[in-house]
């Protein structure tokens, strides 16, 4: 990583108000999340993950869908935050730094970070299919291929809190994050790669609001020609470097 682009990007993020960060997969690849693939290990071999996040495989087979989401729960709950969330939740204690994030972890709230906006749900934010009284997930790795997920007190299933193929966003969640968008001075794009729309817009948002836009990934996205400034970085390294260096500079 350079001297240059960090330079640059402590210089907008010295004078920033509000700073939002927008995380994708790449924030926690270093933590080793597992992806829909790891789980397609043992017994979930025959099945096809693709299959298994869809409204439709739910109403088929509920018992069939919440094992499989418990054994990525129990797969998430083994790895810990990485040095960049870390960072972020060490900045946001002395500045507004609003997050949010496409990834279905709870990685940015283990490391320390409150009130951030997961625009495809939460792995550990379960809620019940019918009335939508939200429920906490209780992690345990199923022996089998099918649990019976718990019951709400209307009688309806408890359903994974995130968004499935084919469903929309949360539609507070998206409202929040296009907000956070709109108000901020810099918005950093950190690990995502910029084809998932309706999130993939945010940035152009912040953009349009006349915000900075500054993106931490070691690779090229679709978003980096929006960017003003780009770190071509993992998240781990380049987000304790800006944090530490932007510190330093407040302090001289």
């Amino acid at each position: 990583m350079s001297s240059e682009p960090i330079s640059a990007a402590i210089d907008a993020l010295r004078t920033a108000n509000t700073i939002t960060v927008l995380t994708g997969a790449g924030m926690s690849a270093e933590s080793g999340v597992p992806t829909f693939r790891d789980v397609q290990t043992g017994l979930w071999a025959k099945y096809n993950p693709m299959t298994l996040a869809t409204p439709e495989a739910w109403e088929d087979d509920p018992a069939l869908v919440w094992a499989w989401y418990q054994r990525r729960r129990a797969m998430l709950a083994a790895v810990e935050p990485n040095a960049g969330h870390q960072a972020l939740a060490t900045w946001a204690r002395t500045a507004d730094v609003r997050l949010v994030t496409q990834n279905v972890d709870d990685l940015h709230e283990r490391a320390g970070s409150s009130d951030v906006v997961h625009v495809h749900g939460s792995l550990f934010a379960c809620r019940c299919d019918t009335c939508g009284r939200e429920h906490d997930a209780e992690v345990s790795d199923p022996e089998g291929d099918r649990v019976l997920p718990p019951e709400c007190e209307c009688g309806g299933l408890v359903r994974p809190g995130v968004v499935w193929f084919g469903e929309m966003l949360p539609q507070n969640a998206f409202a929040e994050a296009t907000a956070r968008s709109e108000a901020c001075d810099v918005f950093i794009l950190v690990g995502t790669s910029g084809v998932v729309y309706p999130a993939a817009g945010l940035p152009h948002i912040a953009r349009g609001a006349g915000a900075t836009i500054i993106e931490i990934n070691p690779d090229e996205t679709d978003l980096s020609d929006a960017c003003d400034i780009t770190l071509r970085s993992t998240a781990a390294v380049a987000l304790p470097a800006m944090v530490d260096a932007l510190a330093s500079s407040h302090d001289t």
